[in-house]
């Protein structure tokens, strides 16, 4: 038998079945839109306030949003429609572990100047792709369960882009910096030309090898070496050579198709010679179309990976 309460009091509340917590964080759909239009609108006021007030007290602010905004986002867009069930510590984990890792690799090529050539283009290529891997398999060790394509394209963009961002940083910093003190048009130029080219360098190169190398990952969490993960390594390096070559290769293009005598010195104390005036439109074309097609081929590579896997089409 029910007793109804008093007349003026309010009904007991029954409580409700309890739903089980999600496996995994729920961040609301399109955060990564919104953060890209609010981090776009910081980063150009910052530049305004910058160049309005001739101070350099925002060149930080600008430096590190120009670095860090595309890589974030892409990481942000990734885990949105492909890597909620990965966990937001593995990709976190990744990005920050391809940052450290793949910029302390870096920096063992830098030290003294080199000769251009392709073959030393490859050598910077395979030193960064391996600390990249590096990182990768540093943050998965205690992580069997991740495995698979999915995963491996997931968290190998989430390193690169890691790397990208402090790389970025680095030559924003550098251009920003002179002898005559800051440069902000410079720091201006830098980042208005590497930032939108972040997603297709890094981030492709090692989507592609962290793919292949987490797809034949055991089930006991081992990595392995097999002859599919070499293969897509060395394909990850030699992309990575083309990408860093591209701009040597349009200088040499652009002075040949010219009709001008091509100056070895400049290649040979290990820096692109500027292109003259009737080099420029050239130098630009060869330039920016070499790298659309590196990145062309690279997303291509990367879909095929994603679309031969079965798990790519259940993404949670």
């Amino acid at each position: 038998m029910t007793h109804s309460p008093p007349p003026g009091m309010p009904r007991a509340r029954i409580p409700g079945p309890q739903q089980p917590p999600p496996p995994y964080p729920r961040i609301g759909a399109g955060l990564w839109r919104r953060c890209l239009g609010g981090g776009l609108a910081l980063w150009a006021s910052a530049a305004l306030a910058t160049y309005a007030t001739r101070s350099t007290t925002p060149m930080p602010t600008l430096i590190l949003l120009g670095g860090f905004l595309l890589p974030v986002v892409f990481v942000l867009w990734a885990y949105e429609r492909h890597g909620r069930d990965l966990g937001v510590s593995a990709i976190l984990g990744c990005f920050l572990a391809g940052g450290a890792l793949g910029v302390l690799g870096a920096s063992l090529t830098d030290p003294a100047p080199l000769r251009l050539s392709f073959g030393m283009f490859s050598g910077v290529g395979l030193v960064e792709e391996a600390a990249k891997l590096a990182a990768l398999v540093f943050t998965l060790r205690r992580q069997p369960w991740i495995r698979g394509m999915r995963a491996g394209l997931v968290l190998g963009a989430a390193v690169g882009f890691g790397f990208a961002a402090l790389e970025s940083c680095g030559h924003a910093f550098t251009a920003a910096v002179s002898a005559d003190g800051a440069d902000l048009r410079t720091l201006l130029e830098t980042e208005m030309l590497r930032v939108p080219l972040t997603p297709f360098g890094h981030g492709l190169c090692t989507a592609i090898a962290g793919g292949v190398l987490l797809a034949h990952r055991r089930p006991n969490g081992h990595f392995r070496l097999a002859t599919p993960i070499v293969t897509a390594c060395l394909g990850a390096c030699v992309l990575h050579a083309l990408w860093d070559a591209t701009h040597g290769i349009a200088a040499w293009l652009a002075t040949r198709l010219s009709g001008t005598a091509l100056d070895r010195e400049p290649f040979a104390q290990g820096y692109v010679p500027r292109p003259s005036a009737a080099q420029e439109h050239l130098f630009t074309l060869f330039s920016v179309g070499g790298l659309a097609l590196i990145a062309l081929f690279g997303i291509a590579w990367v879909r095929s990976l994603a679309h031969r896997n079965p798990s790519w089409r259940n993404t949670p």
